[in-house]
């Protein structure tokens, strides 16, 4: 299985949720970017595994991002993907760092956060910094409710 590095980008709502040990988390309207990776023995048959939570709602959260994925308030629009063996993953959140939802989805690492927030669809800015980081994404058009 190929491995890689990915984001999710979803669009919501204002509204808060519990979010695991992290507690309440408010998250203002608009769209959120999850920066994640599939290095793991799995590699990128994670984002089927997030695909599938964010369209059946089905399994119960183990993961941050598992919370907004069976939200269905947050709609789950792309995920961009690229495969790799290197660890792309903090060096992408960190480039497209501006607002996010401080120690989300990066209790592994020295990040601030992994769920960054844009008040726009962000999708050809994150394209554009898969390029920057000399990466080929891929686009998989979901759009989960």
């Amino acid at each position: 299985m190929d491995k890689g590095v990915y984001c999710l980008i979803f669009k919501n709502h204002g509204l808060t949720v519990r979010v695991g040990a992290l507690g309440n988390l408010t998250f203002k309207a608009g769209w959120h970017i999850y920066v994640g990776s599939a290095l793991g023995s799995g590699g990128l048959k994670r984002l089927d595994r997030h695909i599938s939570l964010a369209r059946m709602h089905d399994k119960k959260p183990k993961w941050h991002i598992d919370y907004l994925l069976t939200n269905p308030a947050f709609s789950l629009h792309h995920a961009i993907y690229a495969v790799t063996q290197e660890q792309y993953e903090c060096r992408l959140a960190q480039s497209l760092r501006k607002s996010g939802v401080l120690g989300f989805g990066c209790s592994d690492c020295s990040c601030s956060s992994h769920l960054l927030f844009r008040k726009q669809d962000p999708t050809e800015e994150i394209v554009s910094e898969y390029r920057n980081l000399k990466i080929d994404p891929v686009i998989k058009t979901i759009i989960s409710s």
